[in-house]
Protein backbone atom coordinates (compact mmCIF):
# COMPACT_ATOMS: atom_id res chain seq x y z
CA UNK A 1 0.00 0.00 0.00
CA UNK A 2 1.74 3.42 -1.04
CA UNK A 3 -0.14 6.27 1.06
CA UNK A 4 2.06 9.13 -0.85
CA UNK A 5 3.56 11.11 2.58
CA UNK A 6 3.13 11.92 2.14
CA UNK A 7 7.00 8.07 2.72
CA UNK A 8 14.18 0.66 5.42
CA UNK A 9 12.83 -2.45 7.01
CA UNK A 10 13.24 -5.74 6.00
CA UNK A 11 11.49 -7.08 2.36
CA UNK A 12 10.02 -10.22 1.52
CA UNK A 13 12.22 -13.39 -0.93
CA UNK A 14 10.20 -12.39 -3.46
CA UNK A 15 11.29 -8.75 -3.14
CA UNK A 16 14.91 -10.04 -2.59
CA UNK A 17 14.87 -11.90 -5.58
CA UNK A 18 13.89 -9.13 -8.06
CA UNK A 19 16.07 -6.57 -5.76
CA UNK A 20 19.34 -8.45 -5.95
CA UNK A 21 21.64 -5.81 -6.39
CA UNK A 22 22.39 -2.53 -9.02
CA UNK A 23 24.24 -5.13 -11.38
CA UNK A 24 20.80 -7.21 -11.17
CA UNK A 25 18.87 -3.94 -11.66
CA UNK A 26 20.96 -2.78 -14.85
CA UNK A 27 19.89 -5.87 -16.65
CA UNK A 28 16.01 -6.38 -15.41
CA UNK A 29 14.49 -3.03 -14.65
CA UNK A 30 16.23 0.44 -15.74
CA UNK A 31 14.18 2.81 -16.99
CA UNK A 32 14.89 6.56 -17.39
CA UNK A 33 16.30 8.38 -14.48
CA UNK A 34 13.74 9.86 -12.06
CA UNK A 35 15.02 13.74 -13.21
CA UNK A 36 15.09 13.20 -16.98
CA UNK A 37 11.27 13.06 -16.72
CA UNK A 38 10.60 15.98 -14.58
CA UNK A 39 7.59 17.97 -16.08
CA UNK A 40 6.64 21.81 -16.42
CA UNK A 41 3.88 23.26 -15.27
CA UNK A 42 2.35 26.49 -16.17
CA UNK A 43 0.46 27.75 -13.55
CA UNK A 44 -3.16 28.42 -14.38
CA UNK A 45 -5.11 31.32 -12.73
CA UNK A 46 -6.91 30.08 -9.32
CA UNK A 47 -4.25 26.93 -9.27
CA UNK A 48 -2.64 26.56 -5.55
CA UNK A 49 0.93 25.11 -4.28
CA UNK A 50 -1.56 22.53 -2.72
CA UNK A 51 -3.73 21.70 -5.76
CA UNK A 52 -0.56 21.02 -8.36
CA UNK A 53 0.89 18.94 -5.96
CA UNK A 54 -2.58 16.47 -5.77
CA UNK A 55 -3.18 16.88 -9.06
CA UNK A 56 0.24 15.30 -9.32
CA UNK A 57 0.50 13.11 -6.27
CA UNK A 58 2.22 14.83 -4.76
CA UNK A 59 3.24 16.48 -1.39
CA UNK A 60 3.63 20.30 -1.67
CA UNK A 61 6.97 20.23 0.37
CA UNK A 62 8.31 18.09 -2.97
CA UNK A 63 7.28 20.91 -4.92
CA UNK A 64 8.91 23.60 -2.75
CA UNK A 65 12.10 21.39 -3.05
CA UNK A 66 12.33 21.65 -6.82
CA UNK A 67 11.16 25.83 -7.23
CA UNK A 68 12.68 28.35 -4.57
CA UNK A 69 9.47 30.50 -6.03
CA UNK A 70 6.85 27.88 -4.38
CA UNK A 71 8.49 28.01 -1.14
CA UNK A 72 6.62 30.86 0.02
CA UNK A 73 3.64 28.82 0.12
CA UNK A 74 1.98 30.47 -3.34
CA UNK A 75 2.19 30.10 -7.01
CA UNK A 76 1.91 32.57 -9.42
CA UNK A 77 0.21 32.57 -12.20
CA UNK A 78 1.81 32.40 -15.68
CA UNK A 79 4.48 30.61 -13.96
CA UNK A 80 6.43 27.55 -14.97
CA UNK A 81 7.14 25.20 -11.87
CA UNK A 82 9.37 21.61 -12.51
CA UNK A 83 6.78 18.60 -11.65
CA UNK A 84 9.17 15.50 -10.56
CA UNK A 85 7.94 11.99 -11.21
CA UNK A 86 8.11 10.65 -7.18
CA UNK A 87 8.48 12.46 -4.14
CA UNK A 88 11.45 13.28 -2.89
CA UNK A 89 14.94 15.33 -3.53
CA UNK A 90 17.25 16.49 -6.07
CA UNK A 91 21.12 15.92 -4.61
CA UNK A 92 24.42 16.23 -5.80
CA UNK A 93 27.26 13.92 -5.40
CA UNK A 94 29.82 15.72 -4.18
CA UNK A 95 33.44 15.60 -5.31
CA UNK A 96 34.56 12.77 -4.72
CA UNK A 97 31.95 11.12 -3.72
CA UNK A 98 29.70 8.17 -5.26
CA UNK A 99 26.25 7.79 -4.95
CA UNK A 100 26.21 4.69 -3.11
CA UNK A 101 27.09 7.05 -0.23
CA UNK A 102 24.32 9.61 -0.85
CA UNK A 103 22.49 6.72 -0.60
CA UNK A 104 23.72 6.05 3.01
CA UNK A 105 23.68 9.53 4.07
CA UNK A 106 19.82 10.08 3.19
CA UNK A 107 19.15 6.07 4.52
CA UNK A 108 17.85 4.88 1.13
CA UNK A 109 18.19 1.61 -0.04
CA UNK A 110 21.74 1.77 -2.88
CA UNK A 111 19.19 -0.39 -5.15
CA UNK A 112 16.66 1.75 -5.13
CA UNK A 113 18.22 5.03 -5.79
CA UNK A 114 20.66 3.10 -8.24
CA UNK A 115 17.49 2.18 -10.08
CA UNK A 116 15.43 5.12 -9.74
CA UNK A 117 18.66 7.04 -11.27
CA UNK A 118 18.31 4.92 -14.67
CA UNK A 119 21.57 2.76 -13.25
CA UNK A 120 23.81 5.57 -13.87
CA UNK A 121 27.63 4.31 -12.10
CA UNK A 122 28.58 7.64 -11.78
CA UNK A 123 25.85 9.98 -12.03
CA UNK A 124 26.62 14.01 -10.53
CA UNK A 125 23.25 14.65 -9.76
CA UNK A 126 20.74 12.34 -8.09
CA UNK A 127 16.79 12.23 -7.35
CA UNK A 128 16.69 10.84 -4.00
CA UNK A 129 13.20 9.22 -3.37
CA UNK A 130 11.07 9.31 -0.20
CA UNK A 131 13.09 11.98 1.39
CA UNK A 132 11.02 15.12 2.57
CA UNK A 133 12.23 18.49 1.28
CA UNK A 134 11.65 20.90 4.49
CA UNK A 135 12.79 24.65 5.46
CA UNK A 136 13.50 23.89 8.89
CA UNK A 137 14.96 20.75 9.87
CA UNK A 138 17.48 18.03 7.56
CA UNK A 139 15.26 16.03 5.23
CA UNK A 140 17.00 12.61 6.93
CA UNK A 141 16.10 13.37 10.69
CA UNK A 142 15.06 10.60 12.35
CA UNK A 143 12.65 9.63 14.79
CA UNK A 144 12.80 11.56 18.28
CA UNK A 145 15.06 9.52 20.64
CA UNK A 146 12.11 10.40 23.20
CA UNK A 147 10.10 8.44 20.71
CA UNK A 148 11.51 5.06 22.41
CA UNK A 149 9.91 6.07 25.65
CA UNK A 150 6.49 7.40 24.18
CA UNK A 151 6.10 4.57 22.02
CA UNK A 152 6.73 1.14 24.39
CA UNK A 153 4.24 -1.61 23.22
CA UNK A 154 4.74 -4.00 19.98
CA UNK A 155 1.45 -3.31 17.59
CA UNK A 156 0.76 -7.38 17.69
CA UNK A 157 0.64 -9.83 20.65
CA UNK A 158 2.82 -12.54 18.31
CA UNK A 159 5.94 -12.30 17.00
CA UNK A 160 5.71 -11.43 13.15
CA UNK A 161 7.61 -10.69 10.03
CA UNK A 162 7.62 -7.75 7.67
CA UNK A 163 6.02 -8.56 4.50
CA UNK A 164 6.58 -4.91 2.86
CA UNK A 165 9.06 -2.76 4.25
CA UNK A 166 9.22 1.17 4.55
CA UNK A 167 10.34 3.67 1.29
CA UNK A 168 10.38 2.84 -1.46
CA UNK A 169 9.95 -0.63 -2.54
CA UNK A 170 8.68 -3.37 -5.73
CA UNK A 171 5.27 -3.52 -5.33
CA UNK A 172 4.07 -6.92 -5.13
CA UNK A 173 2.98 -8.64 -8.07
CA UNK A 174 4.34 -5.75 -9.99
CA UNK A 175 7.63 -4.27 -11.43
CA UNK A 176 6.83 -1.16 -10.30
CA UNK A 177 8.67 0.65 -7.19
CA UNK A 178 6.64 2.73 -5.31
CA UNK A 179 6.50 4.64 -1.81
CA UNK A 180 5.46 2.69 1.34
CA UNK A 181 4.66 4.62 3.97
CA UNK A 182 4.57 2.35 6.75
CA UNK A 183 5.63 -1.50 7.10
CA UNK A 184 3.12 -4.45 6.76
CA UNK A 185 3.31 -6.77 9.60
CA UNK A 186 2.01 -10.90 8.96
CA UNK A 187 -0.86 -11.41 11.39
CA UNK A 188 -3.35 -13.85 11.85
CA UNK A 189 -6.70 -13.05 10.70
CA UNK A 190 -8.91 -11.55 14.00
CA UNK A 191 -5.83 -10.74 15.84
CA UNK A 192 -5.71 -8.10 18.43
CA UNK A 193 -4.16 -5.17 17.33
CA UNK A 194 -2.57 -3.04 19.85
CA UNK A 195 -1.77 0.80 20.75
CA UNK A 196 1.82 1.04 21.28
CA UNK A 197 1.79 3.62 23.15
CA UNK A 198 -0.43 6.33 25.62
CA UNK A 199 -2.65 8.70 23.56
CA UNK A 200 -5.70 9.91 21.87
CA UNK A 201 -7.74 8.33 19.18
CA UNK A 202 -7.48 10.93 16.56
CA UNK A 203 -9.19 9.17 13.52
CA UNK A 204 -11.42 5.74 14.08
CA UNK A 205 -13.31 4.79 10.80
CA UNK A 206 -13.10 4.22 7.09
CA UNK A 207 -10.21 6.08 4.86
CA UNK A 208 -9.77 4.91 1.26
CA UNK A 209 -6.72 2.56 0.63
CA UNK A 210 -6.23 2.24 4.21
CA UNK A 211 -9.31 0.84 4.51
CA UNK A 212 -10.33 0.10 8.28
CA UNK A 213 -7.91 3.01 10.27
CA UNK A 214 -7.19 3.97 13.79
CA UNK A 215 -5.21 6.92 14.02
CA UNK A 216 -3.57 7.78 17.52
CA UNK A 217 -1.54 11.08 18.61
CA UNK A 218 0.95 10.75 21.14
CA UNK A 219 2.96 12.88 23.25
CA UNK A 220 6.11 15.14 22.07
CA UNK A 221 3.94 14.70 17.79
CA UNK A 222 4.23 11.48 17.18
CA UNK A 223 1.52 9.72 15.62
CA UNK A 224 0.41 5.86 15.06
CA UNK A 225 -1.74 4.41 12.26
CA UNK A 226 -3.38 0.99 11.94
CA UNK A 227 -4.62 0.62 8.68
CA UNK A 228 -6.37 -2.49 6.86
CA UNK A 229 -8.42 -3.56 9.78
CA UNK A 230 -11.02 -6.25 9.68
CA UNK A 231 -12.98 -4.30 12.54
CA UNK A 232 -12.30 -1.47 15.12
CA UNK A 233 -13.24 -1.84 18.48
CA UNK A 234 -12.39 2.31 19.83
CA UNK A 235 -13.98 5.80 19.08
CA UNK A 236 -12.56 8.87 17.94
CA UNK A 237 -11.25 10.86 21.40
CA UNK A 238 -11.06 7.65 23.23
CA UNK A 239 -7.72 7.69 25.49
CA UNK A 240 -5.92 4.41 25.43
CA UNK A 241 -2.99 3.53 26.85
CA UNK A 242 -0.01 0.70 25.28
CA UNK A 243 -1.17 -2.54 24.62
CA UNK A 244 -5.04 -1.69 24.70
CA UNK A 245 -6.69 -3.57 21.88
CA UNK A 246 -7.50 -1.13 19.34
CA UNK A 247 -9.06 -3.70 16.77
CA UNK A 248 -8.49 -7.07 14.77
CA UNK A 249 -6.02 -7.98 11.70
CA UNK A 250 -8.18 -7.94 8.36
CA UNK A 251 -7.92 -7.34 4.99
CA UNK A 252 -9.61 -4.46 4.18
CA UNK A 253 -9.17 -0.97 1.62
CA UNK A 254 -6.56 -2.03 -0.65
CA UNK A 255 -3.73 -4.15 1.03
CA UNK A 256 -0.63 -5.03 -0.93
CA UNK A 257 -0.89 -9.09 -0.26
CA UNK A 258 -4.05 -11.04 0.02
CA UNK A 259 -2.86 -12.61 2.91
CA UNK A 260 -3.57 -10.81 6.27
CA UNK A 261 -1.52 -8.73 7.88
CA UNK A 262 -1.35 -5.24 9.76
CA UNK A 263 -0.21 -1.74 7.88
CA UNK A 264 1.59 -0.18 10.53
CA UNK A 265 2.92 3.61 10.32
CA UNK A 266 5.10 5.84 12.40
CA UNK A 267 4.47 9.69 11.61
CA UNK A 268 5.96 13.04 13.60
CA UNK A 269 4.61 16.35 13.14
CA UNK A 270 5.66 19.05 11.58
CA UNK A 271 4.71 22.26 9.77
CA UNK A 272 4.64 20.37 6.42
CA UNK A 273 1.94 18.10 8.19
CA UNK A 274 2.31 14.51 9.36
CA UNK A 275 5.52 13.36 8.18
CA UNK A 276 6.19 9.31 7.73
CA UNK A 277 8.80 7.84 9.62
CA UNK A 278 10.70 4.52 9.25
CA UNK A 279 9.00 2.47 11.59
CA UNK A 280 11.34 -0.14 11.93
CA UNK A 281 13.34 2.34 14.36
CA UNK A 282 10.33 1.71 16.81
CA UNK A 283 10.01 -1.53 15.98
CA UNK A 284 13.45 -2.89 16.81
CA UNK A 285 13.29 -1.04 19.75
CA UNK A 286 10.87 -3.25 20.81
CA UNK A 287 12.59 -6.60 20.03
CA UNK A 288 15.42 -5.50 21.79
Amino acid sequence: MGTGVVMAGAIAPAQAQVFAGPERSRTQACQAPALAQVQRHTVARGETLEGIARQYNLLPATLMGFNPSLRGGRATPGSQILIPPFNGIRAEVPLGKTWREVAKTYKVRPDVLFEINGCQTAPKVVFVPGVNWSPIAPSTQAIPRVASQILTNSPLSQPTTVLLGYGYQVQPGTSQVAFHSGVDLAAASDAPVQAVGNGTIAFAGTQGIYGNLVVINHAEGLQTRYGQLGRIQVKVGQRVTAGQTLGLVGTSGRPSSAAPHLHFEVRSRSNLGWVAENPSQVLSSLQN
